[in-house]
């Protein structure tokens, strides 16, 4: 059971943003184009850290907690944290958006 552990972590973080999507309309599954671009960077400087991290022996994972699937030097679920909280925290940020009417990014209209 320790090896579902992160993983099912991961999934309820997307499972508790789904509501905002669905009930709030935060559109942020619509624009993908504008998520990866949020993300992306974001996944890509954090997966060099953690890389480097492991590489010189700061941390490691424990194989029974994890799946046994990696990516590189990583377990897939370490892969997949990098890109689920920042989805949740864009989804977080989108929500407080349209509860509180704030008009963000490209939505914004001129000065």
């Amino acid at each position: 059971m320790l090896r579902l552990a992160y993983l099912a972590m991961l999934v309820f973080v997307l499972v508790t943003t789904l509501p905002l999507e669905l009930y709030l309309g935060v559109r942020v599954w619509r624009r993908l184009r504008r998520l990866a671009l949020t993300v992306l960077p974001v996944t890509c400087v954090f997966l060099a850290w953690d890389l480097y991290a492991v590489a010189a022996g700061h941390w490691d994972f424990h194989p029974e907690q994890t799946t046994g699937l990696v990516v590189g030097a990583l377990p897939l679920e370490e892969v997949l944290f990098f890109l689920v909280v920042p989805v949740a925290a864009v989804m977080t940020l989108e929500a407080v958006r349209v509860v509180r009417g704030w008009p963000v990014g490209d939505e914004a209209g001129p000065r």
